[in-house]
């Protein structure tokens, strides 16, 4: 018998939901950052984590990249999934954290994490109503 939860939308809404959240882990890093000196915003190419997801089924190795020995070891990005943008300065010493676009773009991504969310849950239901009839 074949793994009912072993289907191509669920792989997608999991990669889906695992790039969110890595997402979500590199704003906060921003965030936490905004006062840094010289610190560079990273943002997640979400793109390549749903490619991942839809060739290796296990996102459980994705880690979180350190520019510095001082950043709190987190996990590393395996795939170069996180990109630093280098190319501006927002500020006199060399930060480039927008604390306004960061605290817009996480509310946009809790929004399309919970989009996920609910379509994950939606389909956990519809296989819940097939068990049950």
């Amino acid at each position: 018998m074949t793994n009912w939860l072993d289907s191509r939308i669920f792989t997608l809404l999991e990669g889906g939901l695992d790039g969110l959240s890595l997402r979500n882990k590199v704003m906060a890093d921003n965030i936490a950052n905004v006062d840094t000196p010289n610190f560079k915003r990273s943002d997640v190419n979400f793109e390549k984590v749903l490619q991942a997801a839809l060739k290796d089924k296990d996102l459980s190795n994705i880690q979180l990249r350190r520019t510095t020995a001082a950043h709190i070891p987190a996990t590393t990005v395996n795939g170069n999934f996180v990109v630093q943008d280098n190319s501006t300065s927002f500020r006199n010493d060399g930060n480039n954290v927008d604390i306004d676009m960061e605290m817009t773009k996480l509310a946009q991504n809790s929004i399309h994490y919970n989009a996920l969310s609910t379509a994950f849950t939606s389909q956990i239901n519809m296989l819940r109503q097939v068990i049950q009839s």
